[in-house]
């Protein structure tokens, strides 16, 4: 491959030791590429608060409040041991995001990374790949907000719910960044307050022996009732996938680079407190659920914590369980089905890889036409609610675990040769460093390979590898096209 700082003319483009950004701010023939000075032209209104907590909000999803369910069932007390192993592993992928970040905090994040030291093609397949990963994502979660609300009123047609809550965010997200910054602020809030609440109801539960579940509530449930892996290694080697879709999300930090205030102080604060945070509301909750309960006693597709508080006998524990599953669903719509969907959409308009349409913002400094492309494309969820309700939610998440593992795996890659552009002198050095690379990198690829063969194993699964083979395929088709007709509009 040739150096990624080099354009298709062979001008190399020069670094500043105390900018980092190119010294020849000339249009390659790519395509105009995105603000080097890193907003964009989008307004920096996303504060601290708002910052840490979509960092937060990130992090947690119906992975975790729904799927774990199916994984408990599945890996017995081991999967805590498999949500420490991918949260190590996502937090060096956000290490390696962050030095790129803090090098050059673009609005594109790690699509313009990736085109600038990986090529054009891989800036352009990034971006399409997160784009295409979170419309699939969002119909997902529109299509469960749809089920949770059957909850309260089980004669509302699924489809209906699905459309209103699409149209409400996509709304939302249309009036500006602080609007869609407010929501997810308080998403995270409640989804934050039902984990700290579980977490301290437990910790009564077993420390003073308060509620139903006092009696039978012991540690010794983490390795008594059949062992740690009480079905086996390899079944609970299988759950890697569960918990790795779980954590989908956690790069939304970088998205949100262009828009937020201060972003060298801000990012790196939200990075660093990953650990804190898998520690506290993926560890620290299901050790106290598997505490409370034993793990014989969940069952796939049941949230860990609706049996956990029903254990407890907790009052309308279901009903407050779905709540939470709820606002957990249409955070999800609201950050990556929309939000950062429409970034990824005018990365592309601004670099060349799509329609130029996509590059213009509203007068509130808001992608627009993104936000609408992807509003339009995701209500193909709602259709298939309308006519497959039964079997939606399974037909529009195989492609996301696949594309989280490419677009993770690239900004790995990336950083490598952002390090190789700082050692050749191409390149200003970060401040904030991604520690152990380039050995890290190489571990945390190896071990998303490893859950690429898990996924290639179980057939229930492996249809997501044909489907993200398929796309690079398109991928590729595509490339010249759109690079023909990037240099007509030039």
């Amino acid at each position: 491959m040739s150096c990624p700082l080099i354009d298709e003319r062979g001008a190399q483009h020069v670094k500043s030791h105390t900018t980092g950004e190119p010294a020849d701010r000339k249009q390659a023939p790519d395509g105009p590429r995105a603000d080097a000075a890193g907003s964009g032209g989008y307004q920096r209104a996303l504060g601290a608060r708002q910052m840490q907590m979509i960092a937060i909000g990130g992090t947690i999803g119906t992975g975790l409040f729904l799927g774990a369910g199916t994984a408990i069932s599945k890996a017995g007390p081991s999967l805590i041991l498999w949500y420490a192993v991918a949260g190590a592993v996502l937090f060096l992928v956000m290490r390696a995001l962050g030095e790129l970040l803090t090098h050059r905090p673009v609005s594109g994040s790690f699509a313009d990374h990736a085109r600038e030291f990986l090529g054009p093609f891989w800036g352009y397949a990034t971006a399409w790949t997160y784009w295409i990963m979170w419309v699939t994502t969002g119909m997902a979660e529109i299509t469960a907000a749809g089920e949770y609300v059957k909850y309260w009123y089980p004669g509302f047609d699924q489809w209906k719910t699905a459309l209103i809550s699409l149209v409400v965010l996509a709304c939302a997200n249309l009036i500006s960044v602080k609007i869609f910054g407010e929501l997810e602020f308080w998403f995270a809030l409640i989804k934050v307050t039902a984990i700290i609440g579980m977490i301290l109801i437990g910790l009564g539960v077993l420390l003073i022996g308060f509620g139903d579940a006092g009696h039978t509530a012991s540690v010794s449930h983490l390795w008594a009732d059949g062992g740690i892996a009480p079905r086996g290694v390899r079944n609970s080697l299988m759950t890697l996938q569960i918990v790795l879709f779980a954590y989908l999300g956690v790069e939304l930090v970088g998205v949100t680079a262009g828009e937020t205030k201060d972003p060298e102080k801000n990012i790196p604060r939200a990075i660093n407190s990953l650990p804190l945070r898998f520690g506290l509301f993926y560890l620290g909750a299901l050790l106290v659920i598997l505490s409370v309960v034993s793990w014989q006693e969940f069952q796939p597709g049941t949230s860990p914590f609706v049996a956990a508080f029903q254990k407890i006998g907790i009052p309308a524990a279901a009903g407050i369980v779905n709540f939470v599953l709820l606002t957990a669903a249409l955070s999800s719509c609201n950050a990556g089905g929309l939000y950062a969907t429409a970034r990824m959409l005018r990365t592309v308009g601004l670099n060349g890889d799509g329609p130029k349409a996509l590059a213009g913002l509203s007068g509130r400094g808001v992608p627009a036409v993104g936000v609408v492309l992807s509003a339009v494309v995701m209500a193909i969820g709602v259709w298939v609610n309308a006519v497959d309700p039964d079997h939606a939610f399974a037909y529009i998440t195989a492609v996301s675990t696949g594309g989280a593992i490419t677009v993770w795996s690239v900004i790995l890659v990336t950083h490598l040769r952002y390090r190789q552009a700082v050692r050749a002198g191409l390149a200003a050095p970060s401040s904030y460093r991604m520690p152990g690379a380039p050995y890290t990198n190489w571990l945390a690829l190896a071990a998303f390979a490893f859950i690429t063969v898990l996924i290639a194993w179980d057939s229930g699964t492996r249809v997501a590898l044909y489907v993200i083979a398929v796309w690079f395929v398109l991928l590729g088709v595509g490339y010249p096209f759109v690079r023909r007709g990037a240099r007509a509009q030039s």
